[in-house]
């Protein structure tokens, strides 16, 4: 890839439903240094900046970063286009690849292939979320600077600013858009796993299901990847009952009056 390209993690202390949750130990470590762990076996690129917020609760964050050797940069704490955008900026990227810090268990060879797609150089945007079709936990965006600086510029909805990108991929009329999806399986059927496996954490019942994921294999493998999530799975079923009840769930409940792309096929509504 020939262009400048930083992997933004946006990562902060609050949150109503599980305060804390990227400081909460797995397996001895920060969440969030579990998530950098896997991040750093990305092959495309390895630059990786923290975008968290100028809040003094959030200082915790900077300071880990600090000690790890990872770049950190500070900015609004509610409008994460804003601080997406300036994260960019400050660090001279061409393209950015946004990835929530609530996605400790994401597999790097997903990055990758998110990444190799935009490396075609065809698309302002791509991600695999549109539709989505991998477990819920692996999101990946990539978007370049031009077309992030025109949503940071237009987007007026509260919506748009607190989740980045949705100004983008709601305008296909405007934006070229690209979507990677799962391999489809032997018999040639597309897999889609995004509304049954939920892998990311907002409830405490997320954090225990990745804690034991983590405690069942991480000591014998810390490369671990998601056909070896997938199989503890299907051998442990008490493991994937932990936060079944969330599966589905996601923020696109609390928007659908005003997306125009996705529908109530696309998330639980509890």
């Amino acid at each position: 890839m020939n262009q400048s390209l930083i992997i933004v993690v946006q990562a902060r202390t609050g949150s109503s439903r599980l305060p804390g949750k990227v400081l909460k130990d797995v397996c001895g470590k920060p969440l969030l240094e579990r998530l950098l762990e896997r991040l750093a076996r990305v092959k495309a690129t390895s630059r990786i900046v923290i975008a968290t917020t100028l809040d003094a609760a959030d200082d915790p964050i900077a300071e880990l970063c600090h000690q790890l050797g990872i770049d950190v940069f500070r900015g609004h704490a509610t409008d994460l286009l804003d601080r997406h955008y300036r994260a960019a900026l400050a660090f001279g990227a061409e393209a950015i690849v946004k990835i929530p810090s609530d996605c400790p268990l994401i597999d790097p060879m997903v990055v990758d292939r998110v990444l190799a797609r935009y490396a075609e150089g065809d698309c302002d945007y791509v991600g695999n979320l549109h539709p989505a079709s991998f477990p819920d936990g692996n999101d990946v965006e990539v978007l370049g600077l031009v077309a992030l600086g025109v949503a940071w510029r237009e987007a007026g909805l509260a919506m748009e600013r607190e989740h980045t990108t949705p100004f983008i991929w709601e305008r296909p009329e405007r934006f070229r858009l690209a979507n990677v999806s799962w391999e489809a399986d032997t018999e040639g059927r597309q897999r889609d796993y995004s509304m049954s496996h939920r892998w990311t954490i907002d409830y405490p019942e997320d954090y225990e299901f990745v804690r034991r994921v983590y405690e069942e294999l991480y000591p014998r493998n810390p490369a671990f990847g998601m056909n070896d999530i997938l199989g503890l799975l299907e051998s442990r079923p008490e493991i994937a009952a932990i936060n079944a009840q969330y599966a589905g769930v996601n923020w696109y409940r609390h928007h659908l009056h005003e997306l125009r792309t996705v529908n109530a096929q696309h998330t639980r509504l509890f």
